[in-house]
């Protein structure tokens, strides 16, 4: 018998051969989502998917970690060159997992909380009340005002009042510049752990091209995927030595048991792409794609949260139309462009509904697309909203850009 995919499971084969053909032929642009190298790939599916190795570099429960061992340990260098930081714990299943193990990790159940509102451009892990983070702890939120940029006196305001014993900055769905700086005045006025998490711009961040987190947080977590382009999975770093042994405690033995060794390698092959000189390049790609976007966007009569975009992504609010972000969600997935529906400021519809999108520029980036591309692709997009209910010109645009990505074929050259 041939173990090999195809033949051995023909049925698993063909949703992986379906899913690269809508991958190939789709323009991906959800900003949570890019490509990542073959490289990344080989070293995720390789031989570490074996192995056991409980506990950490050189203090393992198991035996017969010693190429374990190194493959961790080159990880964690690798973060902590391209985060200019003294620790990272590497382990993390997953950004959510992270965030949870820095509340394990430095406060208590019940303990308060400050982090940016879900419906403001937060994530369910900064004390959204349906997450762990909003069950387990006193969960308090700030936002973003009229103009969609966060107010940071107001925030100042709130932790006065709040008094949390940890502030959170970071965002799923904030197109512009976090100011850690300011942050770190906010919470040493109230005495707070100042917590980042990055895991949207670190792309962005470790290329220079958004102000990083050091040496204002006291702690930083990240997913290693999105604009780091990596394995899907998480980080945690500091330059604190003692909230590094906690943060270590709290992963494991605290959250998690046997690290996944085969992405912790693949964390690695994608730290070195990270490192390179070509990931400046394409990080500053990325930023001009996303400005591109919002600007034909805004040219078309589009409302853009907050006026434009600092980062990877524009977030288009529908506030002021008939049609809400799940109705564009699923028109420009028929005119096959995909993002994703999302909560606004203002927001006036469920969660499951909203009545915005978000929109990304990393994966796009990824397949070697600049300005030109983005502003046909923008212009699209515009042509999709303004005739929402137009399901001919929706199939006649998928044509169009099913044709605009052959043209960038994934994985027939190196993607940075």
């Amino acid at each position: 018998m041939s173990y090999a995919i195809e033949s051995f499971d023909p049925e698993i084969f063909e949703t992986i051969q379906n899913e690269l053909e809508r991958q190939t032929d789709h323009l991906e642009m959800i900003a949570s989502e890019n490509f990542t190298q073959p490289a990344v790939m080989e070293a995720m599916g390789s031989v570490f998917t074996n192995k056991y190795a409980e506990g950490y570099p050189y203090k393992r429960y198991y035996g017969g970690c010693e190429f374990a061992d190194k493959a961790e340990q080159i990880a964690i260098d690798r973060a902590c060159e391209l985060f200019d930081c003294k620790f990272a714990n590497v382990q993390p299943h997953s950004g959510s997992q992270a965030n949870g193990a820095v509340y394990a990790a430095l406060i208590k159940a019940g303990e308060k909380i400050l982090g940016m509102d879900l419906s403001h451009g937060g994530h369910l892990t900064h004390g959204s009340k349906p997450s762990f983070s909003g069950k387990n702890y006193s969960s308090f939120t700030y936002g973003v005002e009229l103009d969609g940029r966060i107010n940071y006196d107001k925030v100042m305001e709130i932790a006065k009042t709040v008094q949390p014993k940890i502030i959170v900055c970071g965002a799923s769905a904030y197109a512009r510049e976090i100011d850690f700086a300011k942050f770190r005045e906010i919470a040493d006025e109230v005495g707070a752990v100042l917590f980042a998490d990055i895991a949207h711009i670190a792309g962005l961040v470790c290329a220079g091209e958004h102000p990083s987190p050091f040496p204002y947080a006291d702690v930083v977590t990240t997913t290693t995927h999105k604009t780091l382009a990596g394995p899907r999975g998480g980080m945690i770093m500091t330059n604190d030595e003692d909230i590094a042994k906690k943060i270590n405690s709290a992963i494991f033995p605290g959250l998690q048991g046997g690290p996944l060794v085969h992405v912790i390698a693949a964390k690695a092959v994608g730290f070195k792409y990270n490192l390179s000189p070509a990931w400046k390049t394409y990080a500053k790609q990325v930023k001009a794609n996303a400005t591109k976007l919002a600007e034909v966007l805004i040219a078309r009569g589009y409302d853009i949260v907050s006026g434009g975009t600092d980062n990877h992504l524009v977030l288009v609010s529908f506030l002021n139309k008939e049609f809400s972000g799940k109705d564009a969600d699923a028109a420009l997935g028929a005119a096959g462009i995909t993002v994703n529906k999302n909560t606004v400021p203002g927001e006036t519809r469920s969660p499951f509904v909203t009545s915005g999108i978000r929109i990304g520029s990393p994966a796009l980036t990824s397949r070697g697309m600049k300005e030109a591309e983005f502003e046909v692709i923008a212009n699209k997009i515009a042509d999709v909203l303004d005739h929402i209910d137009d399901h001919a010109l929706h199939a006649t645009i998928k044509e169009e850009m099913k044709a605009l990505a052959s043209d960038f074929v994934i994985y027939d050259k190196p993607i940075y």
